[in-house]
């Protein structure tokens, strides 16, 4: 059973957890749409190839500190990221 000291504690991580994961989520996807465009139009395979790495990385390294976290700021983390991904997709598919 988790101690009320311990929750109270833990809101804030929840919050900053989630705000984070939207932040994170809407570099990631914005940096994922760029990447495609720039390889699309330079047909050029190896640039992309190293961004998509570091951007997984950079993600991977997030989600590994917010599960060392806990599991609820895991959620909330990935919640945001989630959150950043619908928004991402919505927006992409709106006819330009």
């Amino acid at each position: 059973m988790i101690d009320l000291h311990a929750l109270t504690i833990l809101r804030p991580a929840i919050a900053i957890f989630a705000v984070a994961g939207f932040g994170l989520g809407v570099a990631y996807f914005a940096s994922l749409r760029h990447g495609v465009r720039l390889a699309l139009a330079r047909h050029a395979c190896s640039p992309y190839v190293l961004w998509a790495l570091a951007r997984m990385a950079v993600a991977a390294l997030f989600f590994a500190f917010a599960a060392r976290s806990g599991l609820p700021a895991l959620i909330a983390g990935f919640g945001g990221f989630l959150l950043a991904r619908q928004i991402a997709v919505r927006t992409a598919r709106r006819p330009a």
